[in-house]
């Protein structure tokens, strides 16, 4: 960065109260090899548009501003110029009515890119300075047609590859940067725990998960929905030009002060590529069972459970029913230096010192199979799996369980007893199953309703003619109910925050003599209940009963039996 570069930078610090950000950023002192990349950061962290930037760096520099309707309908000689060249410097070159070469420049101390112009014209060239984001456009549409105008024979050699590198470059400048970032910190900010983005004909759909349902919110405006999905891949380390199959990575962000890990899926649709971001905070708060949600029964339950010396605990419950936070809060009490603690996650959402965590990678050979069988010969206490996915996996948990361990795992069932036929299905012989499973914990997560706006009501028949399930799952007449408002703090929904609603399904002598190769999980779960089970529904019921939900989120997630 020259003399005159660094005077603009301390000038403009000055008058925006920038200079410690800046500096602390290493943009001065760096030693850039081009000043574009300072200047370009220098307006990165400002609080000014882009048009209001180049305003301030025509003035300083006693320059002319070219503005973007004036660079559209300048006569482009952007096809004398390499792509790269003129994305990376921010430079747009046309010819003036008279013929006079021009080129309109973001960074106008930019010497080298303006001597690299006149050489090309054969002429000295005049500098006007038009902000990142009209060179940007421009550049857009001019390259474009260019493209479109060449030899039919060459294009079909260069144009794949000449596509990426432009997908690329714009990927990298400040627009889509900007606008991909901001995306992410409204996520973190409205307490999104996923993003998805999905691309139609004409647009790109934003929604995110706010609670645990979709919300939709304003998309990144003004700049291409294939470079917002590169965006997002460059930051994963995908692979942009595969467009035709899945891809996965991770990413991290800072958002304010915590930082953000990422699990970026990439899904190619028909009219173009989709994709789900997972946002999982680095910094979750203290994990402990008094959070989660348990009744004053269950949570002794659990915690009694945690003495066991062996044998398995099962957590089930669809995708994103929070079964990853009770395993993490249960190793979490677990953690002791006198155990011996080993995962094998996919993903590994909580990181929590003291524990060994790994992450399954299928793609060579490290599955969570061949994890737990590793894990017998390392000495442990107890063993997390991620989740029990096929036979294999099963058999291996088992036997751990059987040789003195303590397994905790997950399942996909609907309810508690569920997993006793889940898992003779998955081919574990009953005597095995009897001898080592210890509990089922079931869950979902309902919305809680706002502190500050929610209101009660007695219930009326009319309440229960629209819907009989509230007769159902033991609500009566009169009977006082919380439903949601809306404010401002809740965002207008009425409900801020999630909470669990469990049963636990305890292995007693009556349980363990119905598990044979013909168990169903209706018998099951009689039995249980005559022994003292206390079920989802009337779980959920006692919350919505002190007002910490609502009856039709206990009616959203749950199945009357």
């Amino acid at each position: 960065m020259d003399r005159t570069a660094q005077d603009f930078v301390a000038h403009f610090c000055r008058e925006n109260a920038l200079a410690a950000e800046f500096a602390g950023r290493g943009a001065v002192a760096a030693g850039a090899a081009d000043a574009d990349r300072g200047l370009r950061k220098l307006w990165e962290i400002s609080e000014l548009s882009a048009s209001e930037f180049a305003d301030a760096v025509a003035r300083f520099y006693d320059l002319p501003r070219t503005t973007l309707p004036e660079l559209i309908a300048a006569q482009s000689q952007a096809h004398r110029f390499s792509r790269r060249f003129l994305r990376e410097m921010a430079v747009f070159p046309y010819q003036s009515a008279t013929g006079e070469p021009i080129v309109a420049i973001a960074d106008p101390s930019d010497h080298a890119s303006i001597r690299a112009a006149a050489i090309v014209f054969g002429a000295a060239v005049s500098t006007q300075v038009a902000s990142f984001e009209d060179i940007a456009t421009v550049l857009d549409q001019r390259l474009g047609e260019d493209h479109n105008s060449e030899d039919e024979s060459v294009a079909s050699i260069s144009s794949q590859d000449d596509d990426i590198d432009n997908l690329r470059d714009l990927a990298s400048g400040a627009p889509v940067v900007r606008a991909v970032n901001d995306l992410f910190e409204s996520a973190v900010e409205l307490r999104a725990s996923d993003i998805h983005i999905e691309p139609t004909r004409t647009a790109l759909i934003a929604r995110m998960r706010i609670d645990g349902l979709l919300r939709t919110v304003p998309t990144p405006a003004g700049v291409p929905p294939q470079a917002v999905i590169s965006r997002i891949k460059i930051l994963a380390g995908l692979n942009i030009a595969e467009r035709r199959l899945p891809q996965d990575g991770a990413a991290r962000f800072r958002a304010a002060r915590s930082e953000i890990d990422m699990r970026v899926a990439i899904m190619p649709t028909q009219h173009g590529e989709s994709a789900v971001i997972r946002l999982l905070p680095r910094d979750r708060g203290l994990l402990s069972i008094e959070k989660l949600g348990f009744l004053p029964g269950d949570e002794g339950k659990l915690r009694g459970m945690l003495t066991l010396p062996h044998g398995m605990i099962v957590v089930t419950g669809p995708t994103g029913s929070g079964k990853t936070t009770t395993l993490a809060t249960v190793l979490s009490v677990l953690n002791q230096p006198t155990r011996k603690i080993l995962t094998i996650e996919d993903p590994v959402e909580y990181e929590i010192p003291g524990i060994c965590q790994s992450q399954a990678k299928p793609s060579i050979g490290l599955t969570f199979a061949t994890a737990l069988r590793a894990f017998v010969r390392q000495d442990p206490d107890v063993i997390m799996v991620g989740e029990i996915r096929d036979a294999e996996t099963a058999h291996v948990a088992i036997h751990a369980a059987l040789t003195g361990h303590l397994v905790l795992t997950t399942l996909h069932t609907e309810t508690a007893a569920a997993a006793v036929p889940r898992l003779l299905d998955l081919g574990v012989e009953a005597f095995l199953l009897r001898s080592t499973l210890r509990a089922v914990i079931a869950q979902r997560l309902v919305r809680q309703l706002c502190d500050r706006c929610k209101a009660g009501r007695a219930l009326t028949e009319a309440d229960i003619e629209v819907d009989p399930r509230y007769a159902a799952i033991g609500l009566k007449l009169g009977e006082t109910i919380f439903e949601p408002v809306g404010c401002e703090r809740c965002g207008g929904t009425g409900y801020r925050g999630r909470c669990g609603v469990f049963e636990i399904l305890e292995m007693s002598e009556d349980v363990r003599q119905l598990i044979d190769q013909q168990s169903d999980w209706a018998s099951i779960d009689k039995v249980a209940v005559r022994n003292g089970m206390t079920t989802m529904i009337d779980d959920g019921l006692a919350k919505c009963r002190c007002g910490m939900t609502s009856a039709a989120e206990i009616l959203r997630v749950t199945t009357v039996r």
